[in-house]
């Protein structure tokens, strides 16, 4: 709009300048408005007229044009003359502030002449119109008043005009431009006399007047808070403070018989002033104001607030306290018990909590509870005496109630029957739900799943940061109701279990509890993520819980962003519901680095955690010792099919893996025999061999071979020569080989030459010691004690020995055909 108005006036410059005749005395032309300040959006008339004598249209045609600011308006020439006098009509002045002008149609267009008009609106009627007298240091009337909303887009200007009714004394006050506000000084006004004052607007369009208002000074005074002297019970007035007041010291002139009063009060343990104020009507500077309809044995404290008639309330008075005389307590107790103990013992733990219902008074400050077995509390029957809220005692098994009493200083009240519930689990309460209401307030809602033998609910709610029994708190619900407001002091961010119990006619029943918070925020740390298992393509990842103390509320999931090296993000989510603290990624890629890390979400907000990378190895750890595992599986299981098929199916299989030695020194035989020869003492004269002398010859086969020349020192005393069962004999111990025993009827050195040798067989088939090779049966040479060599053969090839001389010691092998390998000859002196 500037640029407009300087473009404008550049405009008419040059047609001051240069459209002016040779005398330069007269303007070429005249523009003629009927006003130049019209109401916004009303009709404009103005009038062109072009003198005769105007150098610019001598001798030529003259056409004339209307501009409003830089828009090219639509004329007509006036009917009386010809296009010298041109008349434009706007019907709508929608601009606020603009510059007509008309100019002659040459090239250019020439600027003859030109007005400015402006348009507005009429100025408001000034409304709620105020004044208010101040009584202190200086003393004013001060009047104030809304000079409405609406913009006149023109200057307005306010005048107040005061009239003083008993002197006829006039002021008027002119105020600056944008002020709404004036302070009449003392000397313009009288506090008893009445005076009429308004407020006019002005502006060019026209001018506007308040309604006037009428007052005596004094009536509209604002009072400076008085003071409270002291607060104090009356002698016998129960429920009853007096208070003892005064005006300012600069007010203390105003007689106060014309004055009202107001009391307001709030007792200690609340936090809000009573809602409705007490009016005194009738008040005296002497006597005290009197509040009644207290609680008794109460402390209060007490403002009050003056004005003079209807004159405005001052401010309110500062603060005293007083206490209302004490009497017994009244009504009764709100409780709720807590019975624990099983059938085998015979107490019963009892947590007793209990709460002033809305009939109680304790009419006292100090007031402590009895819990006793009896209706009147004495020292007998007596389980404890708090002035707390909570009792802790055991009760025999088959008490059923116990008493519960107010006491101060004025008396006891009545008892309250508290009947001993026990608890069973009975579940008749599903779908709790907490959530708050504002910062002092949670809303706890549940549906009911039994409707009968139901008699109400018991809302208990405690801070699981606390362990004091004391800041336990609860609330008790009718049986139709599925929701409590629960009002206290909770802390944001602060868990809270909140718990609501059914009550039946003897039991109380299973409680169901949630954890809830007032006002939720993000957690206050990310727990650290750990690796805990990898696969081949596979990871698990684990963390711990969030501290209690670090959730800021209830935590609804835990999300694991992950990444690879082309930034292709994956999301997996837990819910915090399942109470898992574990993930697996599937379908990663091997031998690729990754990134991730993990959001932990409140309602009230998210928590980034710090940033690990991990790389899925081709073969990992657990890959290998399953391998490993499994192979050693497998090889066990052929081991142990192999083993069993061996010792089922194949006996000299199992002989290979255990040998079977015989030990035929240690032979029952071996050792009847040793035991027998120590008593034995031998009989020249017996018919039959004696088989207590043995030969202690045990064996089949030798491992080594005996010269001619070797000299026999053992007690074997025989030689083995080939046998027709050798040959089968292979070297292993295939199969059982019978062996025997060879006997003597008496000691070895006095076997007489002729005898013949007693064999006894032995059962036995117990395998003996193998050989490396299989021996060829050859000769044993036995020394005859006469120092002769004598040769026995048995079965193998020997030398030529006449059979005359040995026909008494040729032994005849074919009765025994298990002791063919076996031969003994025994050579003594002639």
């Amino acid at each position: 709009m500037t640029s407009k108005w300087l473009s404008a006036t550049l405009m008419l410059v040059v047609f001051v300048i240069g459209a002016r005749n040779e005398d330069g005395m007269l303007p070429c032309a005249e523009v003629q408005t009927a006003k130049s300040v019209v109401v916004l959006g009303s009709p404009v008339v103005a009038t062109c007229t072009i003198r005769d004598d105007c150098p610019l249209v001598r001798g030529e045609a003259i056409h004339i044009e209307w501009h409003l600011g830089h828009r090219l308006l639509p004329s007509s020439p006036a009917a009386n003359d010809s296009s010298r006098i041109s008349v434009l009509v706007i019907p709508t002045f929608n601009e606020t502030r603009a510059f007509l002008t008309c100019c002659v149609q040459t090239d250019p267009c020439q600027i003859v002449g030109g007005v400015e008009i402006r348009a507005g609106y009429l100025p408001p009627v000034p409304q709620s119109l105020n004044c208010q007298t101040n009584l202190t240091s200086p003393s004013t009337l001060s009047c104030s008043w809304d000079p409405g909303q609406e913009d006149t887009h023109l200057l307005t200007k306010y005048t107040l005009h005061t009239k003083i009714w008993d002197s006829g004394e006039n002021y008027t006050y002119r105020l600056p431009t944008g002020v709404h506000r004036y302070a009449i000084p003392r000397p313009d006004f009288v506090l008893f006399s009445y005076m009429e004052i308004y407020v006019k607007a002005a502006n060019e369009l026209g001018e506007a007047t308040s309604v006037p208002i009428i007052l005596e000074p004094l009536r509209s005074a604002k009072f400076d808070p008085p003071l409270i002297l002291r607060v104090e019970a009356g002698p016998k007035r129960y429920g009853c403070l007096r208070l003892l007041w005064g005006l300012s010291q600069h007010q203390a002139w105003v007689p106060v018989n014309r004055m009202n009063l107001e009391v307001r009060r709030k007792s200690f343990e609340r936090d809000q002033w009573s809602e409705q104020p007490i009016l005194v009507t009738r008040i005296s500077q002497k006597r005290p104001v009197e509040v009644c309809r207290l609680l008794h044995g109460t402390q209060y404290r007490t403002q009050i607030r003056v004005r003079y008639l209807e004159s405005p309330w001052s401010e309110w008075s500062g603060s005293k306290s007083g206490v209302t005389l004490e009497s017994a307590p009244s009504g009764r107790l709100d409780f709720w018990m807590k019975v624990s103990g099983d059938h085998m013992q015979k107490q019963l733990n009892i947590l007793l909590f209990w709460k002033p219902s809305k009939q109680f008074r304790a009419n006292s400050q100090n007031v402590s509870y009895i819990v006793s077995l009896y209706k009147l509390p004495g020292e007998k029957g007596q389980l404890c005496s708090t002035t707390g809220h909570h009792c802790a005692f055991q009760l025999p098994r088959r008490a059923r109630k116990v008493f519960l009493s107010a006491v101060n200083g004025a008396g006891k009240s009545s008892p309250t029957d508290v009947p001993v519930f026990k608890h069973r689990a009975l579940t008749a309460i599903s779908d709790l739900t907490v959530r708050p209401r504002d910062h002092r307030s949670m809303l706890v809602q549940w549906r009911s799943l039994l409707s009968s033998g139901l008699t109400g609910y018991v809302v208990e709610w405690k801070s699981l940061m606390e362990t004091d029994l004391s800041l336990m708190q609860f609330d008790i619900a009718d049986r139709n109701q599925t929701s409590l407001a629960i009002t206290g002091s909770f802390e944001p961010y602060k868990p809270y279990a909140v718990s609501v119990y059914p009550r039946f006619r003897d039991v109380i029943g299973h409680p169901q509890t949630v954890n809830a918070y007032s006002r939720e925020k993000a957690p206050s740390m990310v727990p650290k993520i750990r690796i805990k298992n990898t696969w081949r393509s596979y990871i698990e990842l684990t963390w711990d819980e969030v501290p209690l103390n670090q959730r800021n509320g209830i935590i609804l999931n835990y999300k694991v962003f992950y990444w690879d090296e082309q930034r292709h993000i994956k999301v997996s989510v837990v819910n915090a519901d399942l109470d898992e603290r574990r993930i697996i990624l599937k379908d990663l890629d091997t031998l690729t680095v990754y990134k991730a890390f993990m959001v932990v979400s409140t309602v009230g907000g998210n928590l980034n955690g710090s940033t690990i990378h991990f790389k899925i190895e081709s073969v990992d750890t657990v890959a290998v010792v399953m391998i490993v595992t499994a192979s050693g599986v497998g090889l066990s299981i052929m081991i142990i099919f192999t083993v069993m098929a061996c010792f089922s199916s194949h006996k000299r299989l199992r002989v290979c893996f255990w040998p079977a030695v015989p030990d035929p020194a240690n032979s029952t035989l071996k050792r009847w025999t040793s035991d027998s020869i120590k008593d034995f003492h031998p009989i020249q004269d017996l018919p039959e061999p004696n088989p207590a002398y043995l030969s202690h010859l045990s064996f089949l086969d030798l491992s080594t071979k005996l010269s001619e020349d070797d000299e026999v020192t053992s007690d074997l005393g025989e030689s083995i020569c080939g046998s027709p069962l050798t040959p089968d004999y292979s070297g292993t111990n295939s199969d059982s080989v019978p062996y025997a025993t060879v006997i003597f009827s008496g000691p070895y050195t006095s076997q007489p030459a002729n005898q013949a040798h007693v064999y006894l067989r032995s059962e036995s088939t117990q395998p003996l010691l193998e050989t490396e090779e299989a021996l060829t049966p050859k000769c044993y040479h036995n020394m005859a004690t006469d120092g002769r060599q004598r040769e026995q053969c048995f079965f193998g090839p020997c030398h030529d020995v006449d059979p005359a001389e040995n026909e008494d010691s040729v032994i005849i092998w074919d009765d025994f055909p298990f002791l063919r390998a076996l031969a003994m000859n025994d050579t003594q002196n002639d």
